[in-house]
């Protein structure tokens, strides 16, 4: 019997055993699932990956102000970025298999309630030390988010039409994205930059009412081994040793890597070094998100076309292309915002292709682990995300270095990742 039937946006309907990775031993058959209708599903999907860029742009345009505000070194502002997304990579270790045992909508909607408390948390901090609380808190909840929404992806679609889908949900994330650096500056702008994190709650609330209202269970068999510990060291080991797993999930964690450099050292170099207003900065992320968009757009195109590796490839050029000319801008001498900012769309517009066919790739081998292989993804991209973010809190030092840098070192990497390993073990199949 076939395994999917491609387009159609349901549960898998085959029954399978699941089994120990170490020992057989079959679990009871479950249920039919309820259909997912193809725009929920695409519509959820969009939601809950969206929290990541929500929970970053809003904020970041009024960081400075926060940072002068709370009265805190620029290192200690630099945690609450990249302490929340430690706190997101390292939550998903356990996540993921809660989520493989008890199914994706319970560990969902836990993890939107956690993130909706931390949310409200984060924006009536009253000192450094507590915001930073609140958004590791905050982060720790997000993972089960995210981690849900690729697993989903897995459970529904086959690795190929997996990219495909997350691409379009990947092109709502950019809309949201769009918005939410212009609003977080107006926020911050006209209202301070508590206003800003109380659109952040806002959104949580919303994505919990839809999820708990709209979204059925997605996991057609839950694996009642999933958390002893031999079967889950079985299932870490298995996926780790999958060089499929690797080439993707190296690749995404170098395109997050260039993006997160951005992030990260953007707000302080566009305001602090070449003089733009917060609201100004917003647009700047706007107009970074619609390069990112297209990329999305583009995505699904050069699947159909060229298929998934050479799409890849094609992306690791325009990447590489990007972070290149930026570099060579900041060397002539042009520290100018626009400047700055035409080279990195490229660099966005790759970004919108490796995501969506890096994220479904690296579960694609998976099945029956794709909550531990999820896990194991997020967890390579917020490991990497904590490693720039404390290099940036040494290195913001009034240039543009910082950023120009962060972003030339990660494209280059990014290239040579899909050229070389993508391609060579870039054609998942699944493990039993």
């Amino acid at each position: 019997m076939p395994r999917h039937v491609p387009g159609a946006l349901r549960a898998r309907a085959f029954c399978y055993a699941q089994t120990d990775m170490s020992a057989p031993s079959a679990a009871a058959p479950t249920a039919a699932l309820p259909a997912v209708q193809p725009g929920l599903a695409i519509l959820v999907l969009a939601l809950l990956l969206s929290i990541q860029p929500v929970t970053t742009d809003l904020y970041l345009p009024a960081l400075p102000a926060l940072t002068r505000s709370l009265d805190a070194p620029l290192a200690a502002a630099q945690l609450t970025l990249s302490g929340l997304l430690l706190a997101f990579g390292c939550s998903q270790m356990v996540w993921g298999p809660l989520s493989d045992r008890f199914g994706r909508r319970p560990i969902l909607l836990a993890g939107l309630a956690i993130y909706t408390v931390a949310s409200l948390g984060s924006a009536l901090a009253s000192s450094m030390a507590l915001l930073i609380a609140w958004r590791v808190a905050q982060g720790a909840a997000m993972g089960a988010v995210v981690m849900c929404a690729r697993a989903i992806v897995r459970d529904l679609y086959t690795p190929h039409e997996g990219a495909r889908a997350m691409s379009k949900a990947l092109t709502g994330l950019g809309i949201v994205a769009c918005l939410c650096a212009p609003l977080g500056g107006l926020l911050s702008e006209w209202l301070g930059w508590r206003a800003a994190l109380l659109a952040v709650t806002a959104y949580a609330v919303a994505t919990l009412a839809v999820v708990a209202l709209r979204m059925p269970e997605t996991l057609a068999h839950r694996n009642p081994q999933a958390l002893q510990p031999r079967a889950l060291v079985g299932t870490w080991l298995q996926v780790l040793r999958s060089p499929t797993f690797w080439a993707f999930s190296l690749q995404t964690t170098a395109t997050y890597g260039g993006l997160f450099s951005f992030l990260a050292a953007s707000s302080f170099v566009y305001i602090d070094v070449l003089g733009v207003t917060r609201t100004q900065y917003g647009w700047v992320m706007a107009t970074a998100c619609v390069a990112y968009l297209a990329g999305t757009f583009l995505c699904r195109r050069l699947l159909a076309r060229h298929g998934l590796r050479r799409t890849v490839a094609i992306a690791g050029a325009l990447s590489v292309a990007g972070g290149s000319l930026m570099g060579a801008v900041a060397w002539a001498g042009w520290h100018h915002p626009v400047a700055l900012l035409l080279p990195f769309y490229l660099f966005m517009l790759g970004h919108g292709i490796h995501q969506p066919c890096g994220q479904s790739g690296a579960v694609g081998p998976f099945p029956r682990a794709a909550g531990v292989a999820s896990a194991l993804n997020g967890f390579m991209m917020m490991l990497a995300a904590f490693g720039i973010g404390a290099w940036l809190g040494r290195r913001l030092d009034g240039t543009v270095w910082p950023l120009v840098n962060g972003v030339w070192f990660w494209s280059v990497v990014l290239a040579a990742i899909s050229w070389t390993l993508v391609q060579r073990f870039g054609a998942p199949q699944d493990h039993a």
